[in-house]
């Protein structure tokens, strides 16, 4: 599992035209899944995303978690995340997770963060999506789950 969060002020996905989420403070999230994912590894995913201290104190300092500042999820499912582009100019998507398997995973890893009290909006799995943000800071982290849990 792959997830690049980046701290909005604001965030918001149209498609054909319509509003379809939309939030104010807190992450834009786009989210790509390989296969081997399971519910274990976005659990663990989730807990690490909704605990990153990367929102400012009364000091200025990064020190407070998405749950501190009772921010939002846009969620946005993006198996380009899992681009290989080693050989030639076009890249291979092979590594990504086909819907059958990437649909179900999606959908759980936003029905998990609702339950854990995070107000999360979302796109549309395979949509042509317009995503719109206001990038605060900027912040932008990647997190992999094979990195993050793998490795250890």
């Amino acid at each position: 599992m792959r997830v690049i969060v980046q701290r909005v002020r604001e965030s918001h996905v149209t498609i054909e035209g319509k509003v379809n989420g939309k939030i104010n403070q807190g992450f834009m999230i786009l989210v790509g899944f390989c296969d081997g994912d399971s519910q274990e590894i976005i659990d663990k995913m989730i807990d690490k995303i909704i605990h990153l201290r990367v929102f400012e104190d009364e000091n200025g300092k990064m020190n407070l978690s998405l749950l501190d500042v009772q921010g939002s999820i846009l969620s946005i499912s993006q198996f380009t995340l899992y681009a290989d582009c080693k050989k030639g100019r076009r890249p291979s998507f092979i590594q990504a997770a086909k819907p059958n398997v990437a649909i179900p995973l999606y959908d759980y890893f936003n029905e998990e963060v609702l339950k854990k009290g995070i107000h999360i909006e979302t796109g549309i799995f395979g949509a042509d999506m317009k995503v719109s943000l206001l990038n605060d800071g900027p912040v932008t982290i990647f997190l992999d789950s094979h990195e993050l849990f793998y490795n250890q």
